[in-house]
């Protein structure tokens, strides 16, 4: 049986309330999330907003601490490790965001988006950075050319080929991309969707590349992306399976809510008598 790459068992993640008749309270944002990722995977965490999805990236991507439970990365438990020994396994966790352009320097060009991984991590010469960052280009679909530009001066789609380009530069093991498609217009979306399945078939052939997890609302999305859905409401997975099954056959009623708001479709279980 193939070794899991990433797993989280039985995840939690509380806040403290910020409201003041609440003070002391707190909210769950994640109640005993279990999710299982092997390398290679392309899987959708789909749920509408509020339902834990965008914490769970966080907590996966070792930017958030959960609550309790455990995530393992490689064999390794992640909740149990330091800030220092952190350090070593964020680099192999990469997170996309919505907006990339709030993720940039607006003074880099995109050279110096490109080359700002590898030169924390010390594990490139000043003098390689030209033809690594157009190697890397090359990879999301653009050109050499924009290398000087800076990026405010790309367009929504060029800025997230670029953050996916970014995030690719040290050779992740998991790719997390928290809605990374919901900001740009559908015929951006269709190019970027495309991109990243090219990136996944060329890593399975080449036998490196990383896992995929794609954080979305938009369920039609995450069916044509992705192989796996897990459906998340109010903090908890509430379905999981193969993408078709669960586009074509949703059990949970927040599945079908999700989409029915994709589709416009209404299920049975939905369907109210005439008044």
């Amino acid at each position: 049986m193939e070794a899991l790459l990433l797993s989280a068992e039985n995840l939690v993640k509380e806040y403290r309330s910020r409201r003041s008749r609440e003070a002391g309270a707190s909210v769950r944002a994640l109640d005993g999330v279990n999710l299982s990722v092997r390398p290679g995977a392309r899987i959708a965490i789909v749920g509408a907003s509020g339902s834990g999805k965008s914490t769970l990236a966080a907590c996966l991507a070792c930017l958030e601490r959960p609550t309790s439970g455990t995530i393992r990365f490689e064999g390794r438990e992640l909740t149990a490790l330091s800030e220092n020994e952190l350090r070593s396994v964020r680099p192999k966790i990469q997170l996309v965001f919505q907006d990339p352009g709030l993720a940039f320097n607006p003074d880099f060009t995109v050279l110096d988006v490109l080359a700002e991984p590898w030169l924390i991590q010390k594990r490139m010469a000043s003098a390689e950075r030209r033809d690594l960052t157009a190697e890397l280009l090359s990879r999301v679909g653009l050109s050499r050319n924009v290398l000087d530009r800076k990026t405010a001066e790309l367009s929504g789609g060029q800025r997230q080929r670029l953050a996916i380009a970014r995030a690719l530069a040290l050779e992740p093991k998991a790719l997390i991309l928290d809605e990374a498609l919901s900001a740009l217009d559908c015929s951006v979306q269709a190019q970027i969707a495309n991109l990243l399945l090219d990136l996944n078939a060329t890593a399975l052939s080449s036998g490196r590349g990383p896992a995929m997890l794609f954080i979305t609302h938009d369920l039609v999305m995450a069916a044509r992306i992705a192989e796996e859905i897990a459906v998340m409401q109010s903090g908890r997975i509430v379905e999981i399976g193969p993408a078709q099954q669960i586009v074509r056959r949703p059990e949970h009623a927040a599945t079908q809510a999700l989409l029915a708001c994709a589709t416009g479709l209404v299920f049975a279980s939905e369907q109210r008598p005439a008044v």
